[in-house]
């Protein structure tokens, strides 16, 4: 359904780093980092789109992240959601809601949600139930 999501910086060099460590517990990986173009991107383990991708904007006006808008990144159980919230605080970023169920979505839904370091607003979701003796 998507091809690409580009999230808006003002430091590439910030904003890079600061992804490399959140999303680390999820299936993807690298797929370029061009300093000089101002962006880097990140697509599934497999190869292939969805991309993720965090740049510079490229009308060269300064970034503002938009009210309203969250990009999802998708987890596969609840233990990449907490590893993926955590790593996002450690990495320097903002919570906008910890770890936890949110049945008003869905009975199955476990989310966290946060903001970057230039106040992009992310979410990662789980949408499976809770493996047996695993916590809420």
């Amino acid at each position: 359904m998507l091809s690409h999501v580009y999230l808006g910086t003002k430091d590439l060099s910030r904003a890079f780093g600061f992804y490399q460590r959140v999303l680390a517990p999820l299936p993807l990986k690298l797929r370029f980092h061009e300093p000089d173009e101002g962006w880097a991107g990140w697509e599934p383990a497999g190869g292939g789109r969805p991309l993720l991708i965090v740049g510079r904007p490229f009308d060269g006006q300064p970034h503002g992240a938009g009210n309203g808008q969250m990009v999802a990144l998708l987890a596969t159980d609840r233990a990449q959601v907490r590893q993926v919230h955590a790593a996002a605080l450690a990495a320097g970023g903002r919570c906008e809601g910890p770890p936890g169920p949110r049945p008003h979505y869905h009975p199955h839904y476990y989310g966290a949600y946060f903001r970057d370091l230039d106040g992009n607003k992310l979410a990662v979701a789980c949408h499976v139930p809770a493996a047996p003796g695993e916590p809420s």
